[in-house]
């Protein structure tokens, strides 16, 4: 059995690249915006606009918001608009997104059809459960710990099927930003400084990353201006001659050799083979309303079942004299629930019943049953949320970005190459980041700091894609159709980065829109609690009321406070009269919700 001193160590690595999530980008200077300087004068413009008839995106960097913005001003669809934003997220944010990763969509047509759109990276076919065997730290650092990165073929579908802009033109504002630079922010610095404690510096001693990192010898330093010209070069022939020059083109041998350099096992074959996966959007009602998310691998019906749990209680003040104290431990005892089911969840391609457990947790059956074991007066033992016992992997860094335009199409997508930098490979030539998805996976007896063993549905198979905290949420009124029937009219799309804190985070801000009545923006604003069930313990933002924590504390809850919240929400509310009011999550200092 693997030594727990020493897998305590990795989780607590984890632990602390998770808790670097709240990116705060500064916004790069104008002439990075768009060659045109009026068309940048009029996108900036719109970045202080509070409501649009057009169109909307919001995202954890401004600039990218901007440029998702711009291009529908030039014809283009929200598709575009999240092409483009997620391409310039992962130049900007490259400790946390980028081609390198993978990731999941939610998509509503403009003909009010949902589908999910399922790019999460797959373990290669040389991949074993037991690979990571008396080498835990393999699972996070080197070739080994790289999953098949899916995040362009994610892209492609969408701008092939939903796009109106040529390829190249939703791509070439990612170039721009990474080969004229932008400013290293605080974030940067306290990610860069976090993953070389816990892997070397090799940021400034690795030649591959030093080149733009430490280009004079010296990391760069706060407002100093970074370039990625190798990546921006990659992205250049991407935008000219397309993604498959990364699955099966002329990228595709660099990357597989930078991989097996370093003890790796994907192939080339690997990378051909690697196929998106559609499926139906999971989705349940909510006080005449309805919610739709991202099915497993990733946790969409987890939050559904949160908000459908919380439905069969009064919405608070509705009745003028509501206890927010109880109402707070409802919805945590919700979550409790929630978390617990999550450790049964895996690739619905590689294990049985998932589907079934999915449409449970949605069913108002479940949701009646979990609120009839919720007691007002305290808490529960964990076992009564988790029975099996087993310990689900949370998930690590994330970059989540909203869009939607008033053809009724909205994206709500969230990518990763999990913790920070990922795997901690560059390849050489055109800096591509390599994730380190495969530690997403749960290690045969490798039980978690708190003694939980891990789930075998969410063990190794060849092919197979770990289980994802990522949850896009999308919500629809209904509506008199004119025929006496109803149909969906979309009001909020919005989805969370954060680890295991993007489930109660995006449950949370839509609890808040559509119970609460507030706007994005309270929404994002309003403090935080954050309840996994393992640790058993519920942590509060600094700024949560202090009397509502005394309150589940006397309930027997297991309280503590954060100073730094490490979530970030993004988030587009449409309003009655159809305006868009656009989000971008206020921890995040340079986030940016942009509408026109």
């Amino acid at each position: 059995m693997r030594s727990l001193v020493s897998l305590r160590g990795i989780l607590l690595l984890l632990l602390a690249c998770e808790s670097q999530l709240a990116a705060a980008i500064p916004p790069l200077q104008k002439p990075l915006l768009q060659d045109n300087s009026h068309e940048s004068e009029s996108a900036e413009s719109s970045l202080k606009q509070k409501y649009g008839s057009h169109g909307a995106v919001a995202s954890e960097t401004a600039i990218c918001s901007n440029i998702g913005v711009d291009l529908m001003r030039q014809g283009g669809t929200a598709a575009d608009a999240m092409v483009a934003t997620t391409l310039c997220v992962g130049v900007i944010g490259m400790y946390h997104s980028g081609i390198g990763g993978g990731g999941f969509m939610l998509v509503r047509g403009p003909d009010g059809s949902y589908e999910t759109v399922d790019f999460r990276e797959t373990a290669p076919a040389a991949a074993f459960e037991d690979m990571y065997e008396g080498n835990l730290l393999g699972s996070v650092f080197g070739g080994l710990a790289v999953a098949v990165p899916g995040e362009l073929r994610g892209l492609e579908y969408l701008h092939k099927k939903y796009g109106a802009l040529p390829w190249k033109t939703v791509v070439m504002p990612a170039v721009h930003v990474a080969r004229h630079g932008f400013p290293i922010s605080e974030d940067h610095v306290r990610y860069m400084d976090s993953a070389t404690n816990s892997a070397g510096n090799f940021l400034t001693e690795d030649p591959v990353w030093a080149e733009d990192f430490a280009p004079h010898g010296k990391r760069l330093k706060l407002g100093e201006i970074i370039t990625r010209k190798r990546y921006a070069d990659t992205l250049e022939t991407i935008a000219n001659e397309g993604i498959g020059v990364l699955y099966s083109g002329s990228l595709a041998k660099e990357v597989v050799d930078t991989i097996q350099a370093s003890n790796g096992s994907i192939t080339l074959d690997d990378l051909e083979n690697f196929q998106l996966v559609l499926r139906p959007a999971v989705n349940t009602t909510f006080r005449g309303r309805r919610l739709f998310s991202t099915g497993a691998p990733s946790s969409g019906a987890i939050v559904l079942s949160v908000l459908k749990t919380m439905e069969q209680f009064p919405i608070v003040d509705s009745d003028g004299n509501s206890d927010a104290n109880l109402t707070t431990h409802r919805f945590d005892e919700a979550l409790r629930f929630g978390y617990g089911a999550r450790s049964h969840f895996g690739d619905p391609s590689y294990v049985k019943g998932v589907f079934e457990l999915e449409a449970s947790l949605l069913s108002a059956e479940n949701a009646v049953a979990n609120s009839h074991k919720i007691r007002d007066d305290t808490t529960l033992p964990v076992k009564e949320y988790n029975p099996s016992g087993y310990y689900a992997e949370p998930g690590h860094g994330t970059s989540h970005v909203v869009t939607s335009d008033n053809s009724g199409l909205a994206i709500s997508s969230t990518t990763t190459i999990n913790t920070l930098f990922g795997s901690t490979l560059m390849t050489p030539k055109s800096g591509i980041i390599l994730n380190n998805q495969m530690n997403d996976f749960s290690i045969p007896q490798a039980h978690n700091e708190f003694g939980y063993p891990p789930s075998p549905a969410n063990f190794i198979q060849p092919g197979k894609r770990p289980l994802s905290s990522i949850t896009p949420v999308m919500a629809e009124d209904l509506v008199d159709d004119g025929n006496g029937g109803t149909v969906g009219k979309l009001i909020l799309v919005t989805g969370a980065a954060g680890g295991s804190r993007i489930i109660s985070s995006t449950a949370q801000v839509a609890w808040h829109v559509l119970d609460h009545n507030m706007s994005i923006s309270d929404a994002l604003a309003e403090p935080r609690l954050h309840d996994q069930l393992a640790p058993n313990y519920v942590s509060f933002e600094a700024k949560y009321d202090s009397g509502i924590v005394a309150g589940l504390a006397e309930r027997g809850h297991n309280v503590t406070w954060v100073n730094n919240w490490y979530s970030a929400v993004q988030g587009i509310h449409i309003l009655p009269n159809g305006l868009f009011e656009a989000s971008g999550e206020p921890r995040q200092l340079n986030s940016g919700g942009t509408v026109f």
